[in-house]
């Protein structure tokens, strides 16, 4: 008689090669990224040139690279991985290439639901976070005193306006790509799906803290803000992605949410107030916030019951693996500790 497995190894087990496989890509990413830097690319460009092309050879690196990787862990990997954790592990590179798929037959629906992310939940939530602390543009200027990298902030509005479309889909591109389609999708196959999520949104989330090492002096209050902004937000986009199979939605949404922040600062260092920024940008997009919320509204209304009801399933027990209340205990605690173990290790290798 074979003896069962124990739910807390179970748990350890899964954690423990999808942290594996992590390093692995975050290590390769690393290695990608030096490309430029020994081909000299930047050497005899401006601030701004250098700014723009670090950010497109950064997402195309970063898009080029997770797919390669997944082969390299897959050789590292695989001797122990499928028979202890992946009983139908598809190849990762296939599903990772697919969530990039745009079809004539779903163009206008990832178009459709690119703008309800947009409209839906990033504007409202930076609308909210503007209109409580107004004083977030004031900290914003601070932590994005213009360098090599963002220098675009303090040009004429038409070379700030090519330059921020660039950069900010580039920027988009390269973290949907890395917290939604490898830390939440590829998690997926380690780990249940929900604790995918919870993983890859604590992590996005603390990335947004991470402003507290810049050096910057911000309340707490405003790091605590931006971080539950965040992770909520990623909840939402990688529940989306999983359960849509789509990725593009989110880079668009992320991309013009980017675009309109940025905005909203560059207004803002040229001696515009929130006041101006609110009726001019932000009440008008609330309005058709409005509108899309009503046009919409069976479908959304779907999306949040089945959202709520597969994020509820996250603090029930597994039945697959015979989870007691104690383990489910150990589970989350173990998700929050994973993203946080990510988070640091990014911090110190990129």
């Amino acid at each position: 008689m074979v003896k069962p497995k124990s739910p807390i190894k179970t748990i350890f087990r899964q954690r423990i090669y999808f942290l594996s496989e992590i390093l692995i890509v975050l290590l390769g990413i690393v290695l990608f990224l030096l490309i430029p830097l020994s081909l000299n690319l930047f050497i005899g460009l401006n601030n701004l040139a250098k700014g723009l092309l670090y950010y497109l050879i950064k997402a195309l690196l970063l898009v080029l690279a997770i797919p390669i990787l997944f082969y390299v862990s897959n050789f590292a990997l695989e001797s122990r991985r499928k028979t202890i954790i992946l009983s139908g592990d598809i190849s990762p590179t296939k599903n990772f290439i697919n969530l990039f798929k745009i079809s004539k037959t779903n163009f206008k629906y990832q178009i459709l639901f690119g703008l309800l992310l947009l409209f839906l939940v990033f504007i409202p939530f930076d609308f909210l976070t503007y209109f409580f602390f107004p004083e977030t543009f004031e900290f914003y200027r601070k932590l994005l005193t213009p360098n090599v990298y963002n220098s675009y902030l303090l040009q004429p509005y038409s070379f700030f306006l090519a330059s921020v479309i660039i950069i900010q889909i580039s920027v988009a591109i390269y973290e949907e790509s890395f917290v939604r389609g490898f830390l939440s999708n590829r998690g997926s196959d380690y780990v249940p799906k929900t604790s995918a999520v919870i993983i890859s949104s604590f992590y996005w989330g603390l990335g947004h803290f991470a402003y507290i090492l810049s050096g910057v002096e911000v309340p707490l209050s405003f790091l605590f803000l931006w971080f539950l902004q965040a992770f909520i937000i990623g909840i939402i986009l990688a529940l989306f992605t999983l359960r849509k199979r789509w990725i593009f939605p989110a880079i668009f949404a992320h991309a013009v949410n980017n675009i309109i922040t940025t905005h909203s600062i560059w207004n803002y260092l040229q001696g515009n107030d929130f006041t101006f920024l609110t009726f001019y940008l932000y009440i008008p997009l609330l309005l058709i916030s409005l509108g899309l919320f009503f046009w919409q509204f069976s479908r959304i209304k779907e999306s949040i019951i089945s959202g709520l009801k597969e994020l509820l399933t996250y603090f029930k027990r597994d039945k697959d693996i015979k989870e007691e209340p104690l383990d489910v205990v150990i589970r989350i605690m173990l998700d929050f500790l994973l993203g946080l173990i990510i988070f640091a290790i990014g911090i110190i290798i990129l």
